[in-house]
């Protein structure tokens, strides 16, 4: 991979939405070059997708439920942890898995409606596979910080320390 290509990955992995002007700026490149780069990027699957983070306390629509899912399961011979980690992914409800060190082999993040739908989720589909030992489930109760972005901040508080006579 180019340092150029490189370079434009952190760029765009903070702030996926720069104009590809400033981007080119940035860069010290063309506005085609950088095109190019980004279209290349996606190509290849290194690019996988933009999203925006936000902040769903401040919008009036009904929140959802968060949950962590710590399972334990029992690796399939020849494929290890993979083979069920992609039955698990699948299910809507799932938003991410990550094969973990420790206790527990997966950490599996869902969303639901309510505490009770993500309760169903574990009893009737996650516990169910063969492959699954055992399950742990921590519901998030407030987010301060995801992805490097702080919630709740609002930038036009002035964080300047009162200095007085």
């Amino acid at each position: 991979m180019k340092e150029k290509e490189q370079e434009l990955l952190l760029l765009i992995e903070k702030e996926g939405r720069m104009a590809e002007a400033t981007l080119a700026k940035m860069l010290d490149t063309s506005k085609e070059d950088v095109s190019s780069m980004l279209r290349s990027l996606e190509k290849k699957k290194i690019i996988l997708g933009y999203s925006a983070i936000i902040d769903w306390t401040k919008v009036n629509i009904a929140e959802t439920v968060t949950a962590m899912i710590d399972v334990k399961v029992t690796p399939k011979r020849g494929v290890g942890f993979d083979e069920v980690a992609e039955r698990i992914y699948r299910f809507k409800e799932v938003k991410a898995t990550y094969l973990m060190s420790g206790t527990y082999d997966l950490s599996v993040v869902i969303e639901g409606r309510s505490m009770s739908e993500i309760a169903n989720f574990v009893s009737e589909k996650l516990s169910t596979l063969d492959s699954v030992i055992s399950t742990t489930t921590h519901f998030q109760l407030k987010k301060y910080k995801h992805d490097g972005v702080v919630f709740g901040e609002d930038e036009d508080d002035d964080k300047r320390m009162v200095v007085s006579p």
